[in-house]
């Protein structure tokens, strides 16, 4: 069997970050309330309010596709559509779940470089959704940061936000990688959420230190009215919520959960860097955040492979993912560049 070395292949691969780990050992010593009633849970809530600096609803959930799927489901009817690029999440690997938990409502996938919408082509799909014979256009969703390692910057999310406003549509961002998009713009969290009128977020931590559990939150607290029912009857109430919200804590006390961001994302950087140097080699979508995305002959993807790196193919033949977590260090890298020219080379 060949030696695994390290996985690019997804932040998820890497452990529960320090902090995370003692906030849940420390939960585990103790006894508490269940089903959310605990004091972690409290906490969390209180966390995120003060993150992004205004009163909001926030709810727990086992993952990601429960956090995006139950949150469009909220405000979605069976009649309803959401409007997305054709590579976010929610339309490429959720396994229709949104549409799934809302009866049937309808993703209406744009096009648009470095996987950021078309506004342009958002308005030409919206003029063809005008009336009952159609799919009622409800909701814009964005990825931030998006699924090909980039970042929305505030003023085009803004631009998002005021065309959301025009057509009166509620604006959805799925954040599995905010913080990592936060440590790319270097603002504060309200200031590409609130601030600019989005009204409800999918916040994820397992990508970023927890080892389990992602957050609802919604800013336009209205729209939370009975979202607890859609969590228990979805199944995603946990009992001991309490082993959930722990490491969360351990995330958001201190500022953890923007330094593993800025970790992942600066090894990114040298990733990129140290590839350039070694071998030639093209680059796709700018970087951005922690995810590089670089073209490599097969035979080279391969031995690196034999050689116990593991990433994979993303979007097309060829084009390979090498994302970085918060755990990556510098020596690991230097590893894999080793490698890398070694395999160059044969």
């Amino acid at each position: 069997m060949n030696r695994y070395r390290y996985d690019f292949g997804s932040d998820n691969t890497a452990g529960i970050c320090p902090e995370a780990w003692r906030a849940l050992e420390e939960a585990n010593h103790e006894t508490d309330e269940s089903y959310g009633g605990d004091r972690w849970t409290r906490r969390v809530r209180e966390l995120v309010r003060e993150m992004f600096e205004t009163d909001c609803e926030v709810f727990m959930v086992f993952n990601g596709t429960a956090a995006n799927s139950l949150a469009l489901a909220q405000v979605c009817r069976s009649y309803h559509a959401v409007v997305c690029h054709e590579r976010a999440h929610i339309h490429t690997d959720e396994c229709g779940a949104p549409e799934f938990m809302s009866g049937g409502a309808k993703l209406l996938t744009i096009s648009g470089e470095n996987g950021k919408l078309d506004l342009r082509a958002v308005e030409e799909t919206l003029a063809k959704y005008r009336d009952v014979h159609s799919s009622k256009p409800r909701v814009i969703s964005v990825t931030n940061s998006t699924e090909c390692g980039t970042v929305y910057t505030r003023d085009e999310l803004a631009e998002v936000a005021a065309l959301a406003r025009r057509h009166s549509l509620l604006l959805h961002m799925d954040g599995a990688r905010f913080a990592n998009a936060i440590a790319s713009l270097d603002c504060t969290p309200k200031e590409i959420t609130c601030q600019l009128g989005v009204d409800f977020l999918c916040l994820g931590g397992t990508k970023n230190g927890t080892g389990g559990g992602e957050l609802v939150v919604f800013f336009k607290k209205e729209l939370a009215e009975e979202f607890d029912y859609h969590v228990k009857q979805g199944a995603q109430l946990a009992s001991k919520t309490r082993f959930l919200s722990a490491p969360w804590c351990g995330l958001l006390e201190n500022g953890v959960w923007l330094r593993n961001a800025q970790r992942a994302n600066a090894s990114a950087t040298l990733l990129a860097q140290k590839i350039r140097d070694a071998v030639d080699v093209e680059t796709r979508f700018p970087r951005e955040a922690n995810a590089l995305f670089v073209r490599l002959p097969r035979e080279l993807a391969d031995a690196l492979h034999a050689r116990g790196w593991r990433f994979s193919e993303f979007f097309e033949p060829g084009l390979y993912r090498l994302m970085c977590s918060w755990a990556m260090t510098d020596e690991r890298i230097d590893e894999f560049i080793a490698d890398l020219k070694a395999a160059h080379r044969v």
